[in-house]
């Protein structure tokens, strides 16, 4: 039997001015709470506000990489997938978010094969998020709404939630260290300066590194940033196989400049939506530094209302491939419109 729904609302995609929230209902026959805004988002580039827990494989660096001490605590734990869990979100054409559905609302397959699911959760369980902030030299006119934008971001989160601060110009640094205090980075922006260069995915490959010592099983990246990469060791390849394997799921805000956009300005945008979808995540490209407070906001309180989907495989798989997921939704014709995003897999252990 389908539940009761919630649905919030997100900015109309054609407004570029401060949001302001609104509120959304389905039809008036449906089953419906009262809708819990989220706020409304100009956005370009998206993927999946979602994110599956999955096992890594173990991930090499190159020497003149690992020379560097990037690869510092990056070594992956290898684990056997007895239950895979799925954190998924559903959401309408306007990118609304939508919960209240139950475990028969759901199917997920391995392959082609159906899977029982044994697990069901919609609680907002805690999250170890690491955040990754551009402080290059072009970002020093946006120093202030990213503080803003953290703020914003922590504000929505769960009491127990863990964090990290990752700062890069021309080389990363780890900021802060895992706290459960957001004061701490706010405290820590305090003292931020921007110069030099855009290391950014040095920085991400630093980022996942770290969550080797997270505390919950749930983990996530947010990265700000106003550019692409200009500065790092790491390739874009390696970042993306980097993030594939491990059970980090991505989310990025991109602000932009459209009038004088550097060669590093244009690809930003791309950059950061092929690292984030693969992952489940979701790219915001923006062109307004203002817009960043509203983004951050509205991505904490994504990561509070996932489904998480559980299964165990028939044979747990050993050969070290590849295992592709697919979640489908079982709803009334009325509800046919609504999506689920999720990540699209994990890779088994190869032992």
């Amino acid at each position: 039997m389908l539940a009761s729904l919630v649905v919030t609302a997100s900015l109309k995609r054609s407004s570029w001015k401060r949001p302001c929230l609104k509120r959304f209902s389905l039809k008036r026959s449906l089953p419906l709470l009262l809708p819990v805004v989220l706020g409304s988002i100009p956005v370009l580039a998206q993927a999946g506000l979602d994110d599956v827990h999955v096992t890594p494989r173990s991930l090499a660096a190159s020497p003149s990489i690992a020379s560097s001490g990037l690869t510092a605590g990056l070594h992956v734990i290898k684990k056997d997938v007895n239950l895979v869990l799925v954190p998924v979100s559903v959401i309408d054409p306007m990118q609304r978010i939508v919960v209240g559905l139950q475990s028969d609302n759901f199917q997920v397959f391995e392959g082609k094969k159906a899977q029982e699911i044994r697990h069901f959760s919609s609680e907002d369980a805690p999250v170890s998020v690491g955040i990754i902030l551009d402080t290059s030299g072009s970002m020093r006119d946006k120093l202030e709404r990213v503080r803003e934008a953290v703020h914003q971001f922590c504000g929505s989160a769960n009491v127990q939630d863990e964090f990290f601060m990752i700062t890069f110009s021309d080389t990363p640094r780890l900021a802060k260290d895992f706290t459960s205090e957001p004061a701490d980075l706010e405290s820590e922006l305090l003292y931020t300066r921007a110069n030099g260069r855009t290391s950014l995915l040095d920085a991400i490959y630093m980022g996942v590194g770290k969550m080797k010592e997270a505390k919950y099983p749930r983990k996530a990246l947010l990265i700000i940033s106003d550019g692409g990469d200009n500065h790092s060791r790491y390739s874009e390849h390696d970042i993306e196989e980097a993030v594939r394997e491990s059970d980090v799921v991505v989310y990025s805000i991109g602000t932009f400049d459209r009038y004088v956009p550097t060669q590093e300005e244009l690809m930003g945008p791309s950059l950061l939506s092929e690292i984030a979808e693969p992952t489940g995540g979701q790219a915001f490209t923006i062109t307004s530094p203002t817009e960043m407070p509203d983004i951050a906001k509205l991505i904490g309180t994504a990561l509070r209302t996932q489904y998480v989907l559980g299964y165990r495989p028939d044979d747990v798989p050993r050969d070290g491939k590849w295992h592709k997921i697919n979640v489908k939704l079982k709803l009334p014709k009325q509800l046919a419109f609504l999506h689920a995003h999720w990540k699209m897999g994990y890779y088994a252990t190869a032992q």
